[in-house]
């Protein structure tokens, strides 16, 4: 997927000037200071490439605002439970804990021929700032001064379902439930993240290594 950095880099900062919610020219601020705007979204799998992550974050988004869409069809009464800025602020703000944990590195991998050779790509570090994923981003959002509704926080914070939930904790899994229960807005960007990303930003490459 071709990327035009100073294209998304317009979107998503007019995206989320839109909501005009308080706090929204801080966090600009300190998403360009972390480097969320040149980082990839993953090390290997999805967008791994540099400017991924706000692709990633752009693509969330467009999904959630269609899911959304599509299920006040379904639902009316999500008219008035769920509204447009907040769809905006958690699905672009869902993964900004990715910021800073990628730096650059050489990896091996087969050719086409199966030869072993060196390429350009993206290891994991958590040494800046070793938070979690889903919470991370939410305490980020908060420290740079983003005015947020409880609906929004537990969105971001459970956007991964499952996978970002202690299986081992009954805490955990009760917390997990409860926010699905009483907020839509939490299965609406946990979907739309993981219909970016399978759907949005499947490669041939990935289809043809299975």
């Amino acid at each position: 997927m071709e990327i035009d950095f100073k294209k998304n880099k317009e979107t998503f900062i007019e995206l989320l000037r839109s909501t005009n919610r308080e706090g929204v020219e801080g966090m600009i601020e300190d998403l360009e200071k972390m480097g969320f705007f040149s980082a990839p979204a993953s090390a290997g799998h999805h967008l791994n490439v540099e400017g991924g992550l706000v692709q990633h974050s752009l693509n969330t988004c467009r999904a959630a605002l269609m899911v959304w869409e599509g299920m006040k069809k379904l639902e009316p009464s999500l008219e008035g439970e769920v509204k447009r800025d907040s769809v905006i602020i958690a699905s672009l703000l869902h993964d900004i804990c990715k910021s800073d944990i990628y730096v650059r590195t050489v990896k091996k991998r087969k050719n086409s021929i199966g030869i072993w050779e060196d390429v350009e790509g993206y290891k994991v570090t958590y040494k800046s700032f070793p938070m979690g994923h889903g919470e991370k981003s939410l305490v980020l959002a908060l420290y740079s001064g983003m005015e947020l509704t409880d609906a929004e926080m537990l969105a971001i914070r459970w956007h991964m379902g499952a996978w970002g939930v202690n299986m081992s904790s009954f805490e955990d899994i009760r917390n997990y439930d409860a926010s699905r229960t009483l907020y839509p807005l939490v299965t609406i960007t946990q979907t739309a993240d993981g219909l970016a990303a399978a759907i949005l930003e499947r490669t041939q490459e990935a289809i043809d290594e299975l």
